[in-house]
């Protein structure tokens, strides 16, 4: 029934479980997995003195090293059980527009993706990027807490 899945992926151990999952739902769908991680940009922000200077050049490297990390690593999982496999990372401020972005490039049936369960203030500030998945898609989301 679902040939492709999309697994959001931001490195984290829930992120590390939601890839476990994929992997054997995978298994028993024959589906490929493509894994997206969405590297949000440095942002711009005046600074009084005494602030702290953050090289954006070396904020880039950095965040481009830690992603494509987080994308092997799904990538390892899914040669292990022998499934395709295609890693995309994205720069974006609005990671949820990425992934429902890539869900239709790459003709996704499925979004398998980790939620960290923010309550509260911390959901409000913090905000969720797999609700505003569920609200921007008309796929099937399999949320794992």
């Amino acid at each position: 029934m679902f040939k492709t899945i999309l697994l959001p992926t931001d490195g984290s151990d829930l992120s590390d479980k939601a890839t476990a999952t994929a992997v054997e739902f995978a298994k028993l769908h024959r589906a490929k997995i493509v894994a997206i991680t969405v590297i949000q940009p440095l942002p711009l922000s005046s600074m009084g003195d005494g602030g702290a200077v953050i090289d954006s050049g070396q904020f880039a490297v950095k965040m481009q090293e830690a992603a494509r990390g987080y994308i092997d690593k799904v990538a390892a999982a899914a040669r292990t059980a022998d499934i395709p496999f295609e890693g995309v990372i994205s720069v974006s401020h609005t990671p949820y527009e990425e992934i429902v972005e890539a869900a239709k490039k790459f003709e996704c049936d499925l979004i398998m993706m980790a939620s960290h369960g923010h309550k509260g203030i911390n959901k409000l500030l913090l905000g969720s990027q797999t609700d505003k998945v569920l609200a921007h898609t008309t796929l099937p989301v399999l949320v794992l807490r």
